[in-house]
């Protein structure tokens, strides 16, 4: 193929494409020879992530995207390529696998550069192959900037997921399962005799009264409200976790339950002295201010349990006699 009979649009393409910007003419014409049309219907790969590569490309028209792997066997879209644009150089210069996979999402049309002719040009035009190899390496740089931005991405992508998983979305305190999963391994690697464990099981008085009468935005409220103060009053290591509704729980490692007994009426003394505000007209005017209190029961192991089941059930059955005696207090399994 001469570079002087090739297309209009392919000419401008050429001059225009990165890899051989800094390319006269007349070098262009010295390889275009070795570029073969390629034709990639819409939905067609070019390449698959992983597979063997012996050619690279030079988009003419249509537009391409690549996508990678993840853990769970998902692809991520990576970028997008367009005219002008080249990819798959690697494979030809360090033999290495294709690192992504390339998808064509309307029909495309590209120029293949067979590894082999990669490397005659680089030998047999070595002023061309030095000028085409300095572009490839700018072009390295960029990418590797720009996967260092999506490895950042898809790390704090995780992360956020992560958390996601494990926590509470209206309080941000951990969940019922981050809680049965830290319990559970506590459990099952710490002996018996020095398990040393307590659990706090917990629920807002009457929270539904205050759901009939001023709606559940205000109930909300009154949850939030108490889960700040189990972040406030909890110590460091201590697990404070949203349940379901209005009821929580905190997991006290190397705890025994008299110790846990003054965290607990601490909270108690804490929620029920904060006072909620909030506006239920819809004017947003008139304001309500409220109070709550807190229902306790605690529980031991391996004085009250031996199992994470059983600390379940006995603190839970605390909870319960707390609230049959009045409610706002604190209570110790049996």
């Amino acid at each position: 193929m001469s570079y002087t009979n090739i297309g209009p649009a392919e000419k401008m393409v050429y001059r225009t494409s990165r890899l051989f910007g800094g390319l006269s003419e007349l070098e262009l014409n010295a390889i275009a020879h070795f570029l073969k049309p390629r034709k990639i219907k819409k939905g067609d790969a070019v390449f698959e992530e992983g597979a063997y590569g012996d050619e690279m490309f030079i988009m003419i028209s249509g537009t391409m995207t690549a996508w990678m792997s993840q853990t769970d066997g998902t692809r991520r879209w990576i970028f997008e390529l367009k005219p002008g644009d080249f990819f798959g150089e690697m494979s030809i210069i360090v033999n290495e696998s294709r690192s992504a996979t390339l998808i064509a999402e309307t029909d495309t049309e590209l120029m293949a550069l067979k590894g082999k002719d990669f490397h005659r040009i680089i030998t047999e035009y070595p002023m061309i192959g030095v000028k085409i190899l300095k572009i490839i390496g700018r072009e390295q740089n960029t990418w590797l900037e720009q996967t260092a931005k999506y490895l950042n991405d898809l790390m704090r992508w995780g992360e956020t997921a992560r958390r996601r998983a494990v926590t509470d979305e209206l309080t941000e305190l951990y969940n019922r399962r981050f809680l049965d999963e830290c319990a559970r391994l506590r459990f099952e690697h710490i002996p018996s005799e020095s398990r040393n464990v307590t659990l706090m099981m917990m629920d807002l008085d009457r929270i539904h009264d205050i759901n009939d009468h001023y709606g559940s935005q205000a109930g909300d409220l009154m949850i939030i409200s108490a889960a700040n103060v189990l972040r406030t009053v909890a110590r460091n290591g201590d697990i404070c976790a949203r349940l379901a509704g209005d009821e929580f729980a905190v997991l006290l490692p190397d705890t025994e339950y008299e110790e846990a007994r003054s965290v607990a009426e601490r909270i108690c003394k804490t929620i029920i002295s904060r006072e909620v505000i909030f506006s239920n007209t819809p004017d947003g005017i008139k304001q309500t201010r409220l109070n709550i209190s807190t229902s306790i029961g605690i529980a031991s192991a391996p004085v009250h349990a031996n199992t994470w089941e059983d600390l379940l059930y006995a603190a839970d059955k605390a909870l319960s006699r707390a609230k049959e005696l009045g409610r706002n207090r604190v209570e110790i399994a049996g």
